[in-house]
């Protein structure tokens, strides 16, 4: 229960966040749960082999570079869910952040 809760608080940061910022389109809520899937499955197999690749660059930048695993991911996402897309790199960063930060407010709400 408590994946499928994550997954629609997911679906809906996605559905927000394409309404919040004007470089991030979606055609519909249905879109936005398919890419709450596929970011799922993305984050769970292809993140853990960049982080580690990365971890350099990471350690340098203090961080900063998971910015832009996040954003490249997320665009990733974005060319294998039709009805979602990205207009350029850096509406994906900006895409990242505020997907993150809504899946954490409605985590915290629901005390996930």
């Amino acid at each position: 229960m408590h994946i499928l809760i994550q997954w629609l608080i997911n679906a809906c940061a996605v559905y927000a966040t394409a309404h919040i910022l004007d470089g991030i389109h979606i055609k519909s809520f249905g879109a936005a749960i398919l890419v709450a899937l596929v970011l799922g499955l993305i984050n769970a197999v292809v993140r853990p082999v960049l982080l580690f690749f990365s971890i350099p660059f990471i350690i340098v930048t203090l961080g900063l570079f998971l910015l832009v695993i996040n954003a490249f991911l997320l665009q990733f996402a974005a060319s294998l869910v039709g009805g979602f897309s990205i207009d350029n790199f850096g509406w994906a960063i900006a895409g990242s952040i505020v997907i993150s930060a809504i899946s954490w407010i409605l985590s915290s709400l629901f005390d996930l």
